[in-house]
Parts: C-alpha cells; sequence; structure tokens
C-alpha cells in the first residue's frame, strides 16, 4: 500500500559567501520564498518549508496550491526524494514517478539511446529491465536517427521528448507533477498528456501542484495551501482552492497550526 508522510519537515538552504548586495539580489530572485534565519555557524540560511506535516494516503488525488515562492518545489523535491528534510521525518512507500524536472539525468555526450539507459539507472531501474523497453522508449519519442546522436546536438523540444518518454516508461505508484507538461510540439503535447492522465487514473497516489485552479478540482480532491513554506490550509480541495483566492485578493491567509 502506498502512502507519503512527513511530519515536521523544514528545509534550509545555507548561503556562502554572499556579500549584502548579492544576497539582496538573490533573495529578491529566489524562487523558495522562504524566511531567513541564522544558525549556529552564524550562516544565513533560506527556509523554504517550515514544520510541514500531513498524510496523503493510497488512491489520494492531492494537490499542492500556492503562489510562486511558496516552497511548493521544495516540497514536491522532497515527496519525490530528491530532497532530505533539514529537520523533521519524511516516510514513504510505492514506486515515485517525479515529472518535475525531466531533463534531469541526462548526459549531453551521450546518445539518445544511452541516455535511455542512463535515465531508467537514475530511477533506480536495473539496466537490463531498461533495455528491454528501450524500443517501445525510443518509438515513443519518434526522433528516429537522431536517438544515434549525441543529445548535445538536440533542440529543446527533442530534449524534452527523450526525457519525458524515458521518465515515463513504467506506470508508478505514486505520481509527483509540478504543473501539467507543457512543453514540446501539439502532436507529442497531445500523446504525452494521454500518457500522464492515463498514469492518473492507475496510479495509487497523485500529487499535483499547480496555478490552474480548474486543472487541480478536475484531478484532486484534497490538498494544501502552502504560504511562505508554512501549510496555510489543508483539506478538501474547494476549501483550500478558496484559502488560495483569498490570499491573492487579500494578501494573507489564516496560517494552519
Amino acid at each position: 500500500m502506498s502512502f507519503l508522510h512527513l511530519n515536521e519537515v523544514s528545509v534550509e538552504f545555507p548561503i556562502y559567501q554572499a556579500s549584502s548586495r548579492s544576497l539582496k539580489k538573490l533573495l529578491l530572485s529566489s524562487s523558495t520564498g522562504g524566511n531567513l534565519g541564522r544558525d549556529a555557524h552564524h550562516r544565513i540560511n533560506v527556509r523554504a518549508l517550515t514544520n510541514v506535516s500531513f498524510e496523503i494516503g493510497d488512491g489520494e488525488r492531492f494537490a499542492v496550491i500556492g503562489r510562486n515562492g511558496a516552497g511548493k518545489t521544495t516540497l514536491l523535491k522532497v515527496l519525490a526524494g530528491v530532497y532530505e528534510p533539514t529537520r523533521g521525518q519524511f516516510t514513504s512507500s510505492g514506486r515515485v514517478s517525479s515529472l518535475l524536472d525531466i531533463s534531469v539525468g541526462l548526459n549531453v555526450d551521450a546518445t539518445g539511446r544511452e541516455n535511455i539507459i542512463l535515465c531508467g539507472m537514475y530511477m533506480g531501474i536495473h539496466p537490463q529491465e531498461m533495455r528491454e523497453r528501450a524500443g517501445a522508449v525510443a518509438e515513443f519519442t519518434e526522433l528516429g536517427d537522431y536517438l544515434d546522436m549525441p543529445v548535445r546536438t538536440y533542440s529543446a523540444g527533442m530534449m524534452i521528448r527523450l526525457a519525458f518518454a524515458a521518465s515515463t516508461c513504467i506506470p508508478p505508484d505514486i505520481l509527483i507533477m509540478d504543473e501539467w507538461l507543457t512543453a514540446g510540439d501539439v502532436k507529442f503535447l497531445e500523446k504525452a498528456q494521454r500518457r500522464v492522465e492515463a498514469f492518473v487514473h492507475t496510479s495509487s497516489i497523485l500529487v499535483l501542484a499547480s496555478h490552474s485552479m480548474a486543472l487541480i478540482e478536475q484531478w484532486c480532491r484534497r490538498g494544501i495551501l502552502l504560504h511562505q513554506g508554512h501549510i496555510a490550509a489543508i483539506g478538501p480541495v474547494q476549501e483550500v482552492i478558496a484559502a488560495y483566492q483569498q490570499l491573492v485578493e487579500f494578501g494573507a491567509a489564516p496560517i494552519s497550526r
């Protein structure tokens, strides 16, 4: 049975060798949206998540909502096993497929075919199993002879085709998505969306972060609203969306304790 469980999870990013000027620039452009703090060694830290606790059970469709910089991507990367909590505990059960940055794991000096195997290894899939799936992955990409060329010669759209096809070749128990797939040509985008929709219907757990409230309402039943790295609301998705709309309109939301 699949599950995701966070208990008082916090994530901080230390900033090294930052002058006051460069630090200000970093904070203004930072995507974490966290708060500043100092640790015992007097290093400056950005708190991206603070004391986040919730559970997602088998069969749930769970939304992560918040304004830019609220900590959504950091949270998704914790759920995907990319980031370890600075404090607190995260536990999970089930095979995870994360569509966060589908270019992660590509070696631009290797060929497309070699990268299919490398992407599988990055996901923890045995090379022999990926070789057995390589034909289907190659067919899905529609890249033809380009698969025998180094990835550095690919356009951005070709890299997306390769990365998406390789990273979604095995249906997951837990599907984690940051926004919906929006890149690539129209024909491939339609095919990719059909695959993602099939995953959503067959995966045990879906976690979806999006700014599209229509998409959230369509796919999710429960969710959280993040604000400055804290949980501002949690519950049925309609209630969380209402809290988000209040935040957008009035600039504030009640922080869940």
